[in-house]
């Protein structure tokens, strides 16, 4: 191991496919089922992919050639032969982020990030026949894993087509979100307050040998300030409004994308302008699990 948030030397993530799922996870394929459910539709549009696959149309700016290096290290290997579990199969994946770019999504490095992500590894194995429907998920503890679009959604914002060198996420969860976020910046650094999250966070991420992810115990409202400053900041938790300690670790340039509000909630983009000067720009409705302070 590298260092005491599980992340080792070595950099080839994601695993194959076939080396990816839960133990006891592979079944034999099926007949369809006459009965239209969760796992049917998702079966239906994994078949669908698989007719038409879908490839990110190429807009946006182009990353950095070492930022391009860092990220081809992130690709993943596809199976040698088709797999019966269509949970391990990328097709599926390509069927999710389909329906995301359809509710706008365009950026092409965040929706190849959901692609090479396998998202049905980071929620229980009772609920992996809805790993990709576009829906918030429990993953414990009164938390959740955010729907694929809010995702794809808030780091496309954070992104704004440039290359992103050191992102902080506050909120890691199941570690979900940081795994997509170490396919689209050069450093990913990601606090949990909860401790039982935080150890199945890095249960989900170890398989994937991700290192360029680091994973941190502790009070996400004051941040991370002695690996400050970020060149992006995202919050997976909605506060009354966005804590001063993480505007002051956002780098000039930076771009921090958070939920605010109470009842009613909001994206909220905040920029930071100068060195003691910041823009704020209101987004789209959404829906988040409440900011806290300290740890349990």
């Amino acid at each position: 191991m590298k260092d005491r948030f599980g992340a080792p030397k070595a950099s080839n993530f994601p695993l194959p496919l076939s080396s990816l799922s839960r133990p006891g996870e592979r079944r034999a394929a099926s007949a369809p089922a006459r009965v239209a459910t969760p796992q049917t539709a998702t079966q239906n549009a994994a078949r669908t992919a698989v007719q038409a696959p879908y490839v990110p149309a190429a807009t946006g700016a182009a990353p950095s050639k070492s930022h391009s290096q860092a990220l081809q290290r992130a690709q993943p290997q596809a199976p040698a032969a088709p797999r019966p579990d269509l949970m391990v199969s990328e097709a599926i994946r390509r069927a999710m982020v389909a329906r995301v770019a359809k509710q706008g999504v365009q950026d092409p490095l965040v929706l190849a990030a959901l692609v090479r992500v396998p998202r049905h590894l980071f929620i229980e194995p009772a609920l992996s026949a809805q790993a990709y429907i576009d829906a918030s998920l429990p993953i414990g503890h009164q938390q959740t894993i955010s729907q694929p679009y809010i995702v794809a959604r808030m780091i496309e914002v954070m992104r704004n087509g440039g290359a992103l060198g050191r992102v902080l996420e506050i909120g890691t969860g199941c570690g979900y979100q940081a795994a997509v976020l170490a396919c689209v910046a050069q450093e990913v650094f990601s606090i949990e307050r909860i401790k039982p999250l935080h150890e199945l966070a890095k249960s989900n991420l170890r398989p994937l040998r991700i290192a360029n992810l680091r994973l941190h115990y502790g009070d996400g409202m004051l941040g991370l300030p002695q690996v400050a400053p970020f060149d992006g900041i995202i919050l997976a938790a909605a506060g009354l409004e966005v804590p001063r300690a993480l505007l002051e670790q956002l780098a000039i340039g930076g771009r921090l994308v958070a939920p605010v509000g109470a009842q009613v909630q909001h994206l909220q983009l905040i920029t930071r302008s100068g060195k003691a000067e910041w823009t704020s720009e209101t987004l789209e409705g959404c829906h988040f699990v409440p900011l806290r302070a300290g740890t349990v």
